[in-house]
Parts: structure tokens; sequence; C-alpha cells
């Protein structure tokens, strides 16, 4: 277990996530295969070609679900009880099939829960497709979750 209790979490520590990834065609393909989502800009290489992208985008859904999985190590890999929400979504600049993206998670808030056997903590996900620059960012949101203290955990 490498997750953070409610107690480890700081309000303003910044988690930067060592995990990244690399976002294949197939990746891409077998998101919008299991989701029933066959929208052409995501599959469809020469409609997506006429499209102000020039290519086909990478479906956004996929990147905003694979970055929470690149933070679950580092914030609730055994100490969560549930993910509560995901809130304010966006999706800033488009990913492409072949940019390897990384995630980091701002704590932005956290309050124990009225029996004060667990705790909910916010953080607020920016996830960055790597450049030559420092990254661009092509995904952000505040995700919630229910998480359990160290001493009613043992």
């Amino acid at each position: 277990m490498t997750g953070l209790y409610y107690e480890e979490f700081e309000i303003g520590e910044t988690i930067e996530h060592e995990k990244r990834r690399t976002i294949s065609e197939r990746d891409n393909q077998q998101f919008c295969d299991m989701t029933m989502n066959q929208q052409p800009l995501h599959l469809d290489a020469e409609f997506a070609a006429e499209t102000e992208f020039g290519e086909r985008l990478v479906n956004g859904l996929y990147t905003m679900s694979l970055a929470v999985g690149l933070t679950i190590p580092e914030t609730t890999d055994g100490t969560i009880v549930a993910n509560l929400s995901y809130d304010n979504v966006e999706h800033p600049n488009p990913v492409f099939h072949g940019d390897t993206i990384r995630a980091q998670s701002t704590v932005t808030d956290k309050r124990e829960t009225s029996d004060g056997d667990r705790g909910v903590v916010t953080m607020h996900v920016e996830v960055f497709k790597l450049t030559d620059a420092d990254g661009v960012l092509v995904c952000e949101f505040d995700r919630t979750v229910l998480s359990l203290k160290r001493d009613t955990a043992e």
C-alpha cells in the first residue's frame, strides 16, 4: 500500500506523480470500443484530417481516466473508501496518438466525516503532455475521495 491516509494529506501540497504513459492508437481505439463511443474525430483518420486538428484526437475521457490511474499510487492506493466526485473537468488542449502524459495533484481541501472515522479529501489534478518545454496542460479536474484515517484502518 502506497497511498496516503487522511492525516497525511496537507492542503496546498502538490504531488508529482512519477508514472507516465505514452498513448497509443490501440489505447484510444480500445477505450472508444469499450465505451461504445464511435465519434469519428477519435477513430476516422480521413474525417479528422479535415478538422482544425488535422488528425485523430485521443478521447478526452480516456485522458482523464488515465490521469486518475496515474495518480493512484501516491494518493489513494489502498487507503481509499470511495471516489466521491470528479468536478470542473476541462480539456484545454488536444492529445494525439504518441503523446506522453504525466499528472500532478494538489490537495485543495480536506475535512473529517461527521462521525470522525474517515476524511474527505479534494485534489486538483492537472495533466500535461510532455513537450520540449515544461509540458502542455491537456486536462484538469477536481477529484474528491473518501479516505481512511490511519487509526481506524489498523
